[in-house]
């Protein structure tokens, strides 16, 4: 076992775990590892197909013959928004029809594309009928009904395929394995008739609504039957633009079993499976590899990505009214430049919850994320698409014909360096759309910017009108929702750059394959005049330029915005003037068991509701982490958090509320957050602590031996002396003993900082200081006094610190405090509940079992013998953040090397 957890150590296991954990990759590794297996399985196929004829073929279909395919394909996709008709009328949906359509075409040709066997639909569906007051009780019934429905469809198919109807041909007998699968396929018709008769499926899946009358259970088989039976018919089509004289049952045949490969692999919109299957039916007939593969581009084209950007735009439309402007007021003036109200995410998870447990594990992995941000994701995906179709574009030359047009109207050197432009600005375009998704000002401005060019250059390096029409539509829907870009900048680091080069390289070496591929067919001797600037233009040598200059150019103009970018958030620390100011604002409004730490130095204020609130916090990666709870009238709380949260969603950054007391959970809870419980603080109630009595004996032994042997303790006040600050600098190296110091949360040891309190201080026989601690006020007027930084020489007399804490309770008794805080015992009494979270169960067992990490059991029974009340701290954080991932961030946070104060403090001692 030993030798297992030191392989892991070495490997870095946890390391990765958390990594994918963080990008939430482990819902991806289903699919890839079944479309792996089928590479692995079909890749003799896939080698015999040379890709550059392929993309020859595919660049040069009669516009004609595309144009009858395109919209007999949207005819086909339309035909799946009848489910969403069938539920409409079931569960009487207050949607008119052409409501209806809209949203099942948004859902639909998402679910199609994006597949997770539906419940990518199903999350998009529960956005779309939520923003129609539709209830979640009614969705959920919706989503349950809709879950069975599509597969009766090919479950019928898959009969007319065994009855030999529409033969699958050789492709069986190759694959033996098809024959079940085309049978388990069948038999689901008959298990369905059957099961919707049962109260089984009334309880589950037609949520307690009895069953199904058979003229509902017909119309469902029907418009099942008929969706992919549209669907087969596209395919057909398509080969036939190719194979005029193939049969319609044998293709037919292909694409039923093709099908029901595609449904069993899971892989989204059955990527891999269907693709295979389909390649080797096709060449099992005799077709060849480069011809049999551009229809399966096209079908991918034509009935899943077109109807899904259709779709797109749809949604944006769609989405893009939901949100207005507006600063919440006491918003500070740059705050007050608006921004739209966010989404709330909870929708997301109600979408996630809509669906009962069996419904769940038979569709995992979960939805996406994107359901409360459709409108930016989808215009981010349009703009991906731009890029990609720019760069598709310049790398398949236009039509050869084109050259003779353009040409007369512009010269060689303007063509060229359109062509090279395109590629740069697809580059860009590609990187700006995460920009576009995070809703960033800079980045509408660019990609506005860039689209229009673009749709310039396309037509000026060969006429690609059809490219420049799509650029011009996507920068107008992006012209339409400009107010949703509201965010001043998004956190970039180093491995965000990294990224860039990276994307940017791979999309230049892509953009060279496909040019290389497809040069050589261009070389034959052409039957129509194309120019004389033609040959010039698609030769190697420029193709060459254009990919390597594009590339350059691209990480230039990268470099520029990267350079030119508004600045990140800016996190300072704390001037004299804020120290000023916070003092000032305590004398008004009471602080908390850490407000002393705000004077460290290394957390930034916030003042919301016209300065009446202070908010401090620090940033961790894209999280802002506030101290403890916000200082300031507690009815003013609840709307600081909301103007808190929209200065940090500016920067696109998290806020999370760390230590947190139980009182203002409620406050929380109506701004969207969760809760996990850090530990328990100490309180001693100092007017009922008493060294009397049997419970006490040990600690009053420990008291009457210092005092026997000559110890002495006192409370040195500020300013303290430089001897003396120079004797605790070596007490505390001794402690330290090279470790680093903690910082954020707890105070570290800065000559500034302790200046700025009381020390308490145990002396020797000899005089000389052993060990001290740092007093902080809770400025609460006298209520509470509270320890801060605690340091011992590493050889002092057991109980040192002990004889420590019982003459600071005498000291805050005298100067009559009522209680003494004795700091928090982290994970104390966290996840002991049977209902508790599943992290915070996960605590508990570190609590247990995780002593030679930290000392979890020994400090709090260290603490336990003091008799305190233990008071409860929490983390509050958004739904949409990782616990364990920011569990991790807040470790950092934590341990990071303390901001180290320059400032003086002469004036801000004398107003404490």
């Amino acid at each position: 076992m030993q030798r297992i957890r030191s392989l892991i150590d070495r490997l870095h296991i946890k390391k990765w775990i958390s990594t994918l954990y963080q990008i939430k990759a482990l819902r991806l590794i289903p699919p890839i590892v079944i479309i792996g297996l089928v590479y692995w399985e079909g890749q003799k196929e896939f080698r015999t197909i040379h890709w550059g004829k392929t993309l020859y073929y595919l660049r040069h279909i009669h516009p004609e013959t595309l144009l009858f395919l395109f919209c007999f394909s949207l005819i086909a996709v339309s035909i799946m928004t009848l489910y969403d008709l069938l539920i409409r009328r079931h569960f009487q949906l207050p949607l008119s029809r052409w409501q209806t359509f809209r949203y099942g075409w948004i859902a639909n040709t998402s679910s199609n594309l994006l597949g997770f066997a539906g419940l990518t639909g199903a999350g998009i569906r529960t956005a779309l009928l939520r923003s129609r007051g539709t209830s979640y009780s009614t969705i959920a019934a919706a989503v349950g009904f809709l879950s069975t429905i599509p597969f009766t469809g090919l479950s019928l198919l898959a009969w007319f395929n065994i009855s030999a109807v529409f033969p699958a041909g050789q492709i069986t007998e190759v694959h033996h394995w098809l024959i079940y699968a085309v049978w388990g396929s069948a038999l689901y018709l008959p298990l369905f008739v059957l099961l919707q008769r049962t109260t089984l499926f009334s309880k589950w899946f037609n949520r307690d609504r009895g069953q199904m009358q058979w003229r509902t259970i017909v119309s469902v088989i029907t418009v099942s039957f008929m969706e992919w039976l549209f669907a087969g018919l596209t395919f057909w089509f398509i080969c036939r633009a190719f194979f005029p004289n193939l049969s319609f049952t044998a293709i037919f045949g292909i694409y039923i079993v093709a099908a029901i490969a595609g449904m069993i692999s899971m892989a989204p919109s059955g990527i891999g499976g269907f693709d295979l299957t389909a390649l080797l039916g096709l060449q099992l007939l005799g077709h060849s590899p480069e011809k049999s593969a551009v229809v399966l581009i096209l079908f991918r084209i034509l009935y899943y990505i077109l109807p899904w950007l259709i779709g797109l735009i749809m949604a944006a439309f769609e989405f893009s009214g939901d949100r207005k402007k507006g600063a919440p007021p006491g918003a500070s003036a740059e705050l007050s430049q608006a921004r739209p109200a966010r989404k709330s995410l909870d929708e997301s998870v109600e979408a996630a919850n809509v669906e009962n447990k069996w419904q769940k594990l038979r569709r995992w992995p979960g939805p996406l994320g994107f359901i409360g941000e459709v409108s930016a994701w989808s215009l981010s995906k349009l703009v991906f698409v731009a890029g990609a179709l720019l760069i598709l574009s310049a790398a398949t030359p236009a039509l050869l014909y084109r050259f003779h047009y353009i040409e007369n109207i512009l010269s060689l050197p303007i063509m060229r360096l359109s062509h090279q432009l395109s590629v740069v600005i697809g580059i860009m375009l590609i990187v700006l759309s995460r920009g576009i998704s995070l809703r960033v000002k800079r980045a509408y401005s660019w990609t506005f910017l860039l689209l229009c060019s673009g749709a310039i250059f396309t037509l000026a390096k060969g006429f690609d009108y059809e490219e420049a029409i799509i650029l011009l539509v996507i920068a107008l829907l992006l012209w339409m929702s400009r107010q949703q870009f509201y965010r001043l900048s998004v956190p970039l680091r180093k491995y965000h750059i990294i990224g860039w080069m990276i994307i940017t390289t791979c999309i230049a070496g892509v953009y060279y394959f496909i040019g290389a591929s497809t040069r050589p067919f261009l070389k034959k001797p052409f039957h129509f005049h194309v120019g004389e600037h033609a040959p010039k233009l698609l030769g190697s040598s420029a193709f060459i330029l254009s990919a390597v200059s594009g590339l350059l150019l691209a990480w230039l103009l990268l470099t520029l915005y990267y350079l030119l970018r508004p600045k990140q958030l800016n996190m300072p620390g704390i001037s004299h003037a804020d120290r000023t100011k916070l003092c000032d604002f305590l004398e008004h409004y009471p602080g908390n068991m850490l407000t002393h730490m705000l004077f460290t130095g290394d957390k930034s204020f916030f003042w919301a509701m016209d300065h009446q609130v202070l908010i401090p916090y620090a940033k961790i990666h894209n999280k802002l982490v506030v101290l403890g709870d916000p200082l300031g009238p507690k009815e003013m709380v609840s709307e600081a958090i909301q103007q808190f949260q929209s200065y940090a969603d500016q920067y696109a950054l998290e806020s999370v509320l760390y230590q947190t007391t139980a009182d203002y959970l409620p406050l929380y809870h109506e701004n969207g957050y969760r809760f996990f419980k850090l530990g328990e603080e100490a309180l001693v109630d100092l007017s009922s602590f008493t060294l009397s009595g049997k419970r006490n004996a040990a600690l009053r032994a420990v008291h009457n031996r210092f005092e026997r042997e000559g110890f002495r303790f006192e409370i040195a006040p500020p300013p303290h002396p430089e001897k003396l600050m120079q004797r605790l600098k070596y007490i505390s190296d001794q402690w330290l003993r090279g470790k680093k110091e903690k910082g954020f949360s707890i105070g570290w040891f800065d000559e500034n900082y302790l200046q700025l309190a009381p020390l308490a201080l145990i002396s020797d026989q000899e005089g000389q200081v052993i060990a001290f601690a740092s007093i902080a006020p809770v400025y609460d007027h006298d209520v509470t006094l509270s320890v801060d930084l605690m340091r011992h020489l590493p050889e002092v007399p057991n109980g040192t610190m002990d004889q420590l804490f019982l003459g600071l309770f005498e000291f805050a008794r005298e100067q009559g405090y009522a209680r003494f805080n004795l700091g928090m015992a982290p994970l104390a009494s966290v996840g002991k509940s049977q209902a508790a979270m599943r992290e915070e169960k996960l605590a508990h067992i570190l609590f247990e079992h995780g002593e030679s990490l930290y000392g979890f059991t020994g400090l709090r029974n260290y603490k336990e013998k003091f008799a305190p009340r233990w008071e409860p701290r929490y983390l509050a954080y958004p739904t949409n953040v990782s616990l364990p991932v920011l569990l991790l961030e807040l470790v950092s946070l934590v341990s990071r090397k303390p901001y180290k104060q320059q400032s003086k403090t002469k004036q801000t001692i004398k107003q404490i």
